[in-house]
């Protein structure tokens, strides 16, 4: 049971990182450029208007999701996308989706047929009934 828990733990905290990592703009971006291949640190940071430093703390971020992954030859750190995290996301995501899908298909059949929830005659909000 506590192992169940604690896996479960995991799950979530990597999960946030994912979410953490792609909820910056830049960073989805940089995730685009390497959806295309391996790319150097260098030649990465040149296409961003930022600092060498700031495109570093990104890739450090990403890194940590574990969407990316450094391979160091020599001087040069090349990236490579992980995209392993994102399809947990998706999965995570479509899940709600399918729960969401139901919910909405269940009202619109309520709506078509004229069965919309009704409210009981001499009450109103709040619960008070009319003095």
């Amino acid at each position: 049971m506590v192992e169940r828990l604690s896996t479960r733990a995991a799950e979530r905290r990597r999960l946030d990182r994912v979410y953490g990592a792609i909820a910056d703009p830049t960073r989805r971006a940089m995730l685009g450029i390497l959806a295309g291949g391996e790319v150097n640190v260098g030649m990465l940071a040149q296409r961003f208007p930022i600092s060498f430093n700031g495109v570093s703390k990104h890739v450090k971020v990403l890194e940590q999701a574990g969407l990316v992954r450094r391979r160091i030859q020599g001087r040069e750190h090349w990236l490579r996308l992980t995209p392993a995290p994102l399809r947990e996301a998706i999965r995570w995501l479509e899940h709600y989706r399918e729960f969401w899908d139901a919910r909405l298909e269940a009202l619109e059949g309520l709506l078509v047929k004229g069965e919309g929830p009704t409210e009981r005659s001499g009450s109103r909000r709040g619960g008070r009934s009319a003095q």
